[in-house]
């Protein structure tokens, strides 16, 4: 991966490989669940250091099989063990119950490649029967033709697979102790072995570069977006969007190219996201029209609402019913009540705005001293004129009228006019300077 980081710390959409796996493993709800790590150290467990997993180090890494053999402390005899790979990020919790099905057997997860190059071949008798798994390093020229390969997920019971893992040898040409090798010894004790496929391809796709990371992201995004289309989400077009997280969607949603979906965003009935719209843990209620290059984090946004183009909503802030906000808007952390507006270039920032609020253009509410935030409440019904600051802890009363390019830094009575102006001068005379000649 050419990285600092651990391979399976990188991510597929929005989320770390290794994470993917765990979450899926959970969903099956077993006893435990057990991270053998190597590479990276101690960044493994501190990126899921909020997840019950157990983690024992690998030290040294000697294969496969050793691998697992470090588990073996930590598991109870009478339980069955499942083997899946932190850089496989995408089986699925459907194909994790194939394997659990069978009891008392050593059940693979194979595949059918038709460029089967640098996995291990799965090798059956005349009978059909799954005898042992070679490595494409070992395997012969015949062997390397085979299409069925092994993707080394796989469950057994834990008790057979504790003798197994003692009695592993490391003589094969990496001098490592391959998991694989159960197998050969499965079949010399006349313990039955099955084989299940995936119910989808990808499932069993692995990464070691970044081109496959890359590949597999679209693999996945597209399935994503499938999902979307099935329930009836209008997409502009599938092959343009990024869902990093969870995107839940009622009726009649329509979304256009390029838009990004990160944490869990939660789109009402009849919402629409413009092109290239980035949302971040957000509930937006139906009808609501988001335009084009807006950006929305860790806010609610109400019913019928017109956010954008351009606008920015950050984390804090819960806009009403029927609020507008323009090009070049920023909120954060602030509260705007029903059909109040804020339509071009200003900063609301640490402020509670009451219903039918007109905010002007170029209006700066002015919360920050340098060392603490202040609030602005701005009442029902006011009127703010453009290119006003308003200096917290300010309040602005109901009905109030601020004139446009007022510095307020006094409280507002309720509906007079309030303005901070130096008086205008023309001054009789005046000639504007000319460059000298030279």
């Amino acid at each position: 991966m050419y990285s600092e980081k651990p391979k399976v710390l990188h991510d597929i959409a929005g989320k770390t490989m290794l994470q993917h796996v765990v979450d899926t493993a959970a969903s099956i709800l077993p006893d435990k669940i057990i991270v053998i790590y190597g590479h990276g150290g101690e960044k493994v467990p501190q990126a899921l250091q909020n997840h019950s997993a157990i983690f024992v180090l690998q030290e040294p890494q000697l294969g496969t099989g050793h691998a697992v053999k470090q588990a073996l402390p930590h598991m109870d005899n009478d339980g069955v063990c499942l083997v899946l790979y932190g850089d496989v990020p995408l089986v699925q919790q459907e194909t994790l119950h194939k394997l659990l099905n069978a009891e008392n057997t050593l059940t693979l997860l194979t595949q059918f490649l038709d460029d089967p190059k640098g996995y291990g071949r799965i090798i059956r008798d005349a009978a059909g029967k799954v005898c042992r798994i070679v490595e494409e390093k070992d395997a012969t020229p015949e062997q390397r033709t085979i299409k069925e390969i092994n993707t080394g997920i796989l469950a057994a019971p834990t008790k057979l697979m504790r003798k197994w893992l003692n009695d592993l040898r490391n003589e094969n040409a990496q001098g490592e102790y391959y998991l694989t090798d159960i197998v050969a010894m499965a079949v010399e004790q006349a313990v039955k072995i099955n084989s299940v496929l995936p119910s989808y391809e990808w499932e069993v796709k692995g990464i070691n570069n970044k081109l496959q990371q890359a590949e597999l992201e679209r693999i996945w995004q597209q399935e994503l977006a499938n999902k979307l289309l099935a329930q009836g989400v209008t997409l502009a077009d599938p092959a343009r969007l990024d869902i990093r997280g969870e995107l839940l969607c009622e009726k009649d949603v329509e979304i256009d190219v390029g838009c990004i979906f990160e944490g869990v965003v939660i789109l009402g009935w009849g919402v629409k996201v413009g092109a290239y719209s980035v949302i971040k843990n957000t509930r937006i209620a139906g009808n609501t029209n988001i335009a084009p290059f807006s950006h929305i984090d860790d806010a609610e946004i109400g019913n019928g609402c017109h956010i954008g183009p351009f606008a920015r909503i950050r984390p804090g802030s819960k806009l009403q019913n029927e609020v507008h906000i323009g090009n070049f808007v920023e909120i954060k952390n602030s509260e705007i009540d029903n059909y109040s507006k804020a339509n071009h270039l200003s900063y609301i920032g640490d402020a509670t705005i009451g219903s039918r609020v007109n905010i002007g253009a170029g209006t700066i509410t002015c919360n920050y001293d340098g060392a603490n935030k202040f609030r602005t409440v701005i009442e029902d019904d006011a009127f703010i004129g453009s290119d006003t600051q308003l200096v917290a802890p300010v309040k602005v009363g109901r009905g109030a009228t601020i004139g446009a390019g007022s510095t307020i830094t006094k409280d507002t009575p309720d509906g007079g006019l309030t303005l901070s102006r130096a008086k205008q001068l023309s001054v009789s005379g005046w000639q504007r300077p000319t460059k000298k000649i030279k």
